[in-house]
C-alpha cells in the first residue's frame, strides 16, 4: 500500500512537472535563439558602423585595426565575420579566406547590400551543415557601401540555447527529488498507522479478542477509525465472552440433573424388571440420555477449544500418534478393527498445546465407529517443508461430497452415523485445528471410506 501510495505521489508530481515545464522549455528555447539574434544583429551594426568610413574610403583591406577588431571579436564570440564592399567582394573576415571572394550569391548578402537586415538559416555547402547568419549593410548616409555578416553553425546556436533548458531540467529534477522525499514522509506518516490498524485486524480475525489498534498516532480520521475498530473489538470480546461462558456454565449446570436423571431411569429399570415394553421404553430413555451427555461434554470441550490461548508450540506429532495408537488398541481390538500408525520419527509441528491427542482421539473416535469388523484403521503421517499431514484413514462406507462439506458444522449428523454421536467431534477438531493455524478436510479414501486430513504448520 505504501509503495503504490508513493507512486502515485511521485506520478502526480512528475505529471504536473511535465505539464509546466516541458512547454516552458519549449517557450524558453525559442526565447534564448531571439536573444541571440538580437545580441549578434545588435554586433554586427556596431562593426558595420565601425568599418563604415574604411569602406567608404576603400581602405578597409589596409586597415588594420579594422582587422584586429573583426579577429577579436570572432573569437571571443566564437563566430565568422565577413565585411564585404558594395560589390560583394570580401575585404575583412575572420579568416583569410574571406578577402577577394565574391559573395554575391550569398542571399544574406544580397539582401543586406539592398539595405535590408537580413537573420536566418540556411545550408552551407562550405560547412556541410546548416549555417545560422546576421548580415547589417553599411551605410555612408544614404548610400549602401557594404555588409556585414555574422555566422555560425547553427548546432553551435541550438547548444547555447540548450544549455538554459538544462538548466531548467536540472532545477526539475531536483524539484521531482525534493518531491520524493516529501511523498516518502506523507506516505509513510499515512501508510503506518494503516498497516498497524491491518494488523490488529488480522489479529483479530485471526481469534485474538484482546487486541487493540493504536488509536494515539497518525492522521485524525485514521485515530477515529482506529478507536471505531477498538471499541468493536472491545464490544465483539465481551459477546463472544458471554457466549462462552454460557455454553461453559449451561454445560456444567446441565450435568448434575443428568447424572441425576440417569440414576432414577436405571432405578426404575430395576423397579419395573420384568415388563417387556417398560424394560425396553426405558433402555432408550437411558441412550438417549448418554447421547445428551455426550454433547453436554462436547458443548464443554468445544468451548475449551474456542478459549485456547493465541500461540501455538512446537509438539512431537510422530510420539503423540503412536501413543494414541496405542490408547486405542484395546477397543479397536474388541471391534476386530486393526490400528496401524505409520509415521517417520522426530516429526515436530506447530499446534496448540493439548490440542494434537484431542484431534487424533476425536478423529479415531468417529473412524471406529463406522468401520467394519476386519477392517483396518491408518494412521499416517507425511512430512513436508512447510505443511504436515495427518491422515486418519477408515474403510467405512465413506460420506457423499455434500455430507463432506457439511462434517465440520456443530451438531451435523449424516445419516449414517451412529446413534449416540454429538455432532461436535469434528466441529471441535477443526476448532483446534484452526487455533494453530491448519486445516482440517475430508476426502473419500481408496478402500471407500473417508480420508481425514489434518494439515500442520510446520516449525
Amino acid at each position: 500500500m505504501r509503495n503504490r501510495l508513493l507512486l502515485v505521489l511521485v506520478g502526480v508530481v512528475a505529471l504536473v512537472l511535465a505539464v509546466h515545464d516541458i512547454p516552458l522549455a519549449g517557450h524558453l528555447e525559442r526565447v534564448e535563439r531571439d536573444r541571440l539574434n538580437t545580441r549578434l544583429e545588435r554586433d554586427a551594426f556596431v562593426l558595420a558602423g565601425r568599418a563604415e568610413k574604411a569602406l567608404d574610403d576603400g581602405t578597409a583591406v589596409l586597415d588594420p585595426s579594422l582587422t584586429a577588431l573583426v579577429s577579436r571579436y570572432s573569437f571571443e564570440e566564437d563566430v565568422r565575420v565577413a565585411i564585404v564592399d558594395a560589390q560583394a567582394t570580401g575585404v575583412v573576415g575572420s579568416d583569410e579566406s574571406v578577402l577577394g571572394e565574391d559573395f554575391s550569391n550569398r542571399p544574406e548578402f544580397t539582401e543586406a547590400l539592398a539595405g535590408r537586415p537580413t537573420t536566418g538559416e540556411r545550408p552551407s555547402a562550405t560547412l556541410g551543415e546548416a549555417l545560422f547568419f546576421v548580415a547589417v549593410p553599411v551605410l555612408s548616409g544614404d548610400e549602401v557601401v557594404g555588409a556585414v555578416r555574422l555566422s555560425a553553425p547553427e548546432r553551435v546556436v541550438s547548444e547555447q540555447a540548450a544549455d538554459n533548458v538544462r538548466g531548467l531540467l536540472t532545477v526539475a529534477l531536483i524539484s521531482l527529488l525534493i518531491a520524493v522525499a516529501v511523498a516518502v514522509i506523507f506516505a509513510l506518516s499515512i501508510t503506518r498507522p494503516i498497516s498497524r490498524l491491518q494488523k490488529a485486524t488480522d489479529q483479530l480475525a485471526a481469534g485474538d479478542l484482546s487486541t487493540r489498534a493504536n488509536d494515539a498516532d497518525g492522521p485524525p480520521e485514521i485515530r477515529a477509525l482506529a478507536g471505531s475498530f477498538n471499541s468493536m473489538a472491545g464490544r465483539l470480546g465481551q459477546l463472544v465472552d458471554r457466549q462462552r461462558a454460557f455454553a461453559g456454565t449451561a454445560s456444567h449446570q446441565l450435568r448434575t440433573p443428568l447424572t441425576a436423571l440417569r440414576l432414577r431411569l436405571e432405578q426404575l429399570a430395576q423397579q419395573i424388571d420384568g415388563d417387556g415394553d417398560a424394560t425396553h421404553t426405558l433402555d432408550e430413555a437411558l441412550v438417549e440420555t448418554d447421547r445428551l451427555h455426550r454433547m453436554i461434554e462436547g458443548l464443554l470441550a468445544l468451548t475449551r477449544a474456542e478459549d485456547t490461548a493465541v500461540g501455538p508450540v512446537e509438539v512431537d506429532l510422530s510420539a503423540v500418534v503412536k501413543h494414541r495408537a496405542d490408547h486405542w488398541a484395546p477397543l479397536a481390538d474388541e471391534r476386530s478393527v486393526e490400528i496401524e500408525p505409520s509415521t517417520p520419527d522426530g516429526v515436530r509441528v506447530l499446534a496448540v498445546a493439548g490440542a494434537v491427542e484431542q484431534i487424533i482421539d476425536n478423529l479415531v473416535d468417529n473412524a471406529l465407529e463406522v468401520s467394519p469388523p476386519g477392517a483396518k484403521l491408518q494412521i499416517s503421517v507425511k512430512a513436508g517443508t512447510h505443511v504436515v499431514e495427518l491422515h486418519v484413514i477408515d474403510e467405512g462406507p465413506g460420506m457423499s461430497a455434500t455430507d463432506r462439506a457439511r462434517a465440520f458444522d456443530r451438531f451435523w449428523r449424516g445419516s449414517g452415523s451412529a446413534t449416540g454421536g454429538s455432532g461436535l467431534g469434528l466441529a471441535i477438531v477443526q476448532q483446534l485445528v484452526a487455533a494453530g493455524d491448519g486445516t482440517a478436510e475430508l476426502h473419500p479414501s481408496p478402500t471407500g471410506g473417508i480420508d481425514a486430513v489434518v494439515c500442520f504448520r510446520a516449525p
